[in-house]
């Protein structure tokens, strides 16, 4: 290859494994790699204003594409600062290099400015974290971080100190051809698939509880509903995968479910879930049989007992299976379960409407967001009751993408996350359907939206308050504190930035409002003064729960608080 420096052949393998975007910022210790893609043109630096965001951005780049996506931060606090965006794209098993720079070889060990150990402290979010000392280490290194990120579906860590960067690589130095693995098909024994069969031709009321792992599986899905005539439940992470075009589709369960969904499980003599690890143990039932079917064995049986465990893709085990079965004749179970669903639909769809001089209910804002936006839309939404109103009335058809932090759980993703989709497909409409805390949070980078002209669209709930810890508050029995947000005009402080916004707090305006800001050619914001106390109920409601409610109304009068009791009914009784 010539003569090469370390962070020239570090350049070179990624573009060679098909990276063409790393998310960061610049700084001395990764002055050798800055400088590679400098020298290049086939491959951008996406300049962000924290690196927290640069691995949100990485991540949703990865989960789009599905290849691997790199983000970087320089020596110390630079590459701490990636940690919770890289524990968010590990846990949602998306395909993402770290390049954590370091201090100066010689001064590692030494108490030297900015001195931290990155191979420690990434070990917990990653698959593979090695620190690089030496130019004729890096190709295996490298070559291996490669492959385990995108074989494994996760995070791996690269720490290389800035002096090493700039180190030349002896000469005759090659890369392997191979760099990135094809996926593996993964299949039951059919011994397995016999078993399988067997339990579910056995059963009379079967539910399918299907996660992000039935992604690319819709159409064996829909054939294995029909022979097993099973209400389909969804969890949120294969909401994108399962809902769309969906006779079968009963609704999601768990805390921002629906009532159909709760009860398609409850009801159900056997639980088939496929692709999924729904966390939330007190909403599988007790006393069905349970089958489960996920590429990963550590989560078989992790969430509630099993009597059988597969390990195998589910589009893969659909298909052996679907020989084996009996098509069932009996839909009782289906039917109830599709009536109860469009009950529960229709309670939903009431509550998402807006009327002149009223509230701007977020439900409202969802509805419309869903039916304004592109067919292809790529929606990103925060973490809070953003999640649950993208949940419930955010459509999808098979094109449209949805992308959270449903595992990690962390406030201020819509928008970094928004950063990588956009950058990843400059041409395609992206949303940040984004809370007031959240975007507040991360708001440096409305920046770099206006830096690369990046022509993301932020739909802003601006209803002054954390709203889903006050509702856990209040659900718990205690007066809400610290929850409080003094907010800016955020159109006005967007328009001062540069972007186009718009700013909605009369219903009647919404419509109008949400097609400007979503058919303006660059970056753009609305800003959706919503509703204080709307209320989101889970699907069942426990005894704790409406002890704890009656405990906060209680209390709010006692303390003074009672405007904030009548606020709530007004908000969410006089529709």
């Amino acid at each position: 290859m010539g003569k090469t420096n370390v962070a020239d052949l570090l350049i070179e393998a990624l573009h060679q494994s098909g990276v063409r975007r790393i998310y960061g910022i610049v700084g001395d210790s990764l002055n050798g790699m800055t400088e590679a893609l400098r020298k290049r043109e086939d491959m951008a630096w996406i300049h962000t204003r924290h690196e927290e965001v640069a691995a949100f951005a990485a991540g949703a780049d990865a989960h789009l594409t599905g290849d691997l996506a790199v983000c970087a931060g320089s020596c110390g606090p630079g590459n701490l600062h990636l940690i919770n965006g890289l524990f968010d794209c590990h846990r949602s098993r998306v395909p993402v290099l770290a390049i954590a720079a370091q201090i100066p070889s010689a001064e590692i060990g030494r108490s030297y400015f900015q001195e931290t150990h990155p191979q420690n402290l990434f070990q917990e979010c990653s698959h593979f974290c090695e620190l690089i000392t030496s130019p004729e280490q890096l190709p295996g290194v490298l070559e291996t971080a490669i492959r385990v990120a995108v074989a494994e579906r996760g995070v791996a860590v690269i720490v290389l100190p800035g002096d090493v960067g700039l180190m030349e690589m002896p000469s005759g130095t090659r890369l392997s051809k191979s760099l990135v693995p094809a996926a593996p098909v993964v299949r039951p024994q059919d011994r397995q698939l016999d078993e399988l069969a067997t339990l579910l031709n056995e059963s009379s009321r079967v539910t399918l509880l299907c996660g992000r792992g039935c992604f690319g599986a819709h159409q064996q899905l829909m054939r294995l509903a029909a022979a097993l005539q099973s209400p389909i439940v969804h969890a949120l992470g294969g909401k994108e995968g399962v809902e769309w075009d969906n006779p079968y589709d009963v609704g999601m369960t768990g805390l921002i479910g629906f009532k159909s969904g709760y009860h398609a499980m409850l009801d159900c003599d056997t639980l088939l879930m496929l692709g999924t690890d729904f966390p939330y143990r007190q909403f599988y039932p007790t006393d069905a049989k349970v089958a489960q079917v996920d590429v990963r064995a550590e989560s078989l049986g992790r969430r509630c007992p099993i009597d059988l465990g597969v390990i195998g893709d589910v589009a893969r085990t659909i298909e052996g299976l679907l020989p084996r079965l009996d098509r069932r004749k009996d839909s009782a179970h289906l039917e109830d379960s599709l009536a109860n669903y469009r009950r529960a639909r229709e309670d939903l769809d009431d509550l998402a409407v807006g009327r002149r001089g009223g509230p701007l209910h977020p439900q409202y804002v969802a509805r419309t967001l869903s039916e304004a936006a592109a067919d292809d839309a790529v929606f990103t939404f925060d973490v809070g009751t953003t999640t649950i109103w993208s949940a419930r009335y955010l459509k999808l058809n098979g094109r449209r993408r949805l992308i959270g932090s449903l595992n990690h759980g962390s406030m201020a993703n819509a928008l970094p996350q928004a950063i990588g989709a956009q950058s990843a497909f400059p041409g395609r409409q992206v949303v940040s359907f984004s809370g007031d805390g959240g975007l507040a949070m991360l708001m440096g980078d409305l920046l770099t939206l206006r830096q690369h002209q990046l022509p993301v669209k932020i739909i802003v709930l601006n209803n002054g308050s954390l709203g889903f810890v006050s509702m856990e508050m209040k659900a718990a029995g205690f007066l809400d504190a610290g929850v409080d947000l003094l907010n800016p005009d955020f159109a006005e402080m967007a328009r001062s930035i540069g972007l186009f916004a718009r700013r909605v707090e009369d219903p009647e305006d919404l419509e109008e409002a949400m097609r400007e800001v979503l058919a303006h050619p660059g970056p753009a914001l609305l800003d959706a003064v919503t509703a204080r106390q709307e209320l989101s109920m889970p699907p069942h409601i426990g005894v704790e729960q409406a002890k704890g409610f009656g405990l906060w109304l209680a209390r709010a009068v006692i303390n003074g608080r009672g405007n904030e009791v009548v606020d709530v009914a007004r908000t969410n009784l006089l529709r």
